[in-house]
């Protein structure tokens, strides 16, 4: 008999501290006591925060590839305005300059030369 009283004092103190445990757990939640497992769970939270940081992170990696591609597409056409503004700027301003951008047309006609050349050769085997 003594045994078993003491086994049910035992049960008895055990569900006592349980129900303690969960009332402290629960004030701690509404922001009621202060006690060292707050400072756990706050620690357990900013775990979870981290983790979403990385997942920003790789958005911002996909934007950076959109970017690039961009870029590709405005250089095409700042080439096609360059040449029509060189054809402009050569009427109005001095002859240095015109003298400059000659040179780097010449390299560019020289190309063009080239195939109209060929275009004349067979014109002369015809002509014989």
């Amino acid at each position: 008999r003594r045994r078993e009283r003491k086994k049910e004092e035992r049960d008895k103190e055990r569900e006592e501290r349980k129900r303690e445990r969960e009332k402290e757990r629960e004030e701690e939640r509404k922001g009621g006591r202060e006690g060292g497992r707050k400072r756990g769970r706050r620690r357990r939270r900013r775990r979870r925060r981290r983790r979403r940081r990385r997942r920003r992170r790789r958005r911002r990696r996909r934007r950076r590839r959109r970017r690039r591609r961009r870029r590709r597409r405005r250089r095409r056409r700042r080439r096609r305005r360059r040449r029509r503004r060189r054809r402009r700027r050569r009427r109005r301003r001095r002859r240095r300059r015109r003298r400059r951008r000659r040179r780097r047309r010449r390299r560019r006609r020289r190309r063009r030369r080239r195939r109209r050349r060929r275009r004349r050769r067979r014109r002369r085997r015809r002509r014989r």
